[in-house]
């Protein structure tokens, strides 16, 4: 006599459902600390960003928001909103590798906001008047979160959206760690 099969696969593709979930669930989590990282290093410890880490936060507000709507989205949005969770996160290494690519200076600083102002000729006072009302950072100075630790934050965010894109694929295809 031969047995259903059916509670074998629903057992899989419930298990499925769940490492989706969990998915989401961890990149909205990972999204989060990325932003709370930003915001302590900014405010609390007076960092101040570039124009460049200032862009580089919203991958992870993609990333943040999508998580949240894949845990509680059902399964034939849940894929789609995953592909936008791992699309916020290549969005985030290439962002990081431009940014790392700005401060060893391989290429030239690529928003206007990143280059200081050049003012030619005038009175002083168009001079005064054509300059920004706050200070900007240039993109080329890198901000060091540890001084002990030789890396910058654009190296750091790149190593940490190629993590999170490992760890998040990892669950999604619903591997523990154990």
């Amino acid at each position: 006599m031969r047995r259903n099969p059916l509670p074998v696969e629903r057992g899989r593709l419930l298990g499925r459902v769940r490492a989706e979930q969990d998915a989401g669930l961890v990149g909205a989590l990972l999204g989060a600390f990325a932003l709370a990282v930003a915001w302590v290093a900014e405010h609390p410890m007076h960092m101040a960003p570039c124009a460049l880490c200032l862009l580089e936060r919203w991958p992870y507000r993609v990333l943040l928001l999508a998580g949240l709507a894949a845990t509680v989205s059902p399964a034939w949005a849940r894929r789609s909103l995953l592909l936008l969770c791992a699309l916020s996160l290549l969005g985030s290494i290439g962002l990081s590798l431009t940014h790392l690519g700005v401060e060893q200076h391989w290429w030239p600083d690529p928003l206007p906001q990143c280059m200081a102002p050049h003012f030619h000729g005038g009175t002083m006072s168009e001079r005064l008047a054509s300059m920004p009302r706050l200070p900007a950072k240039p993109c080329d100075a890198p901000n060091r979160l540890l001084p002990f630790l030789p890396l910058s934050m654009a190296s750091l965010d790149l190593i940490y959206s190629v993590l999170a894109s490992a760890l998040i694929g990892a669950t999604a295809r619903g591997w523990r760690v154990r």
